[in-house]
């Protein structure tokens, strides 16, 4: 986990002590982090929802720090003809990691591809879906689902805390309004008196 770490947190002066410390949470998910088993979920079913739906549109996957590199995944693109990409995100909200950093990796990216003497596709990033139905009505409807399976009694007295990813205050105060999204959407309005609240 290590190595990995060392991509994540490059240029930040991170002691390997620290980074040692922070890998041994991994191995609650036997020593590797759980996003590339979600993203080759999410690559499973874009591809079938497409195939689907009838939509010829190749679906690749590149990662900032760990294999598949996004350089690598964009060579691999434009060696497939391609020469217009739709990049989408696996963060949701707007913050210097969620955002910024993912258009500073795409251009030097590209800009490796240039120095390769490659052509360059475009490049185009997709909205921030934190507040999109498609992403927000699953998410109230998993919750009120789990809401419906408890007695009557304990449903009286539940609270429902909303959390997101956590990112220190500083960071958020230079990085940009992640904290004035996570109260945006549909499930920051459901309270007990809305009618879709289960009981």
């Amino acid at each position: 986990m290590v190595p990995f770490l060392e991509n994540v947190t490059r240029g930040r002066g991170i002691p390997r002590e620290r980074l040692k410390e922070v890998g041994r949470h991994y191995f609650l998910f036997g020593g590797v982090s759980p996003i590339n088993a979600q993203n080759r979920e999410l690559l499973h079913a874009l591809r079938k929802d497409f195939a689907e739906h009838g939509l010829d549109l190749p679906v690749y996957w590149g990662n900032r720090n760990w294999a598949p590199y996004l350089t690598d995944t964009l060579r691999e693109m434009t060696a497939d003809g391609h020469r217009r990409i739709l990049v989408l995100a696996t963060s949701a909200y707007a913050s210097y990691s969620g955002c910024r950093q993912y258009r500073e990796n795409l251009a030097d990216a590209l800009a490796a591809l240039e120095g390769e003497g490659l052509p360059l596709p475009r490049v185009d990033k997709l909205r921030h879906y934190f507040n999109h139905p498609g992403f927000v009505r699953p998410m109230v409807d998993a919750t009120l689902a789990a809401l419906a399976e408890l007695s009557e009694e304990h449903r009286a007295g539940a609270h429902l805390a909303f959390t997101t990813h956590s990112i220190p205050t500083a960071a958020a105060d230079t990085s940009g309004p992640v904290e004035a999204h996570t109260g945006d959407g549909e499930g920051a309005r459901m309270s007990p008196s809305t009618s879709r609240w289960p009981g």
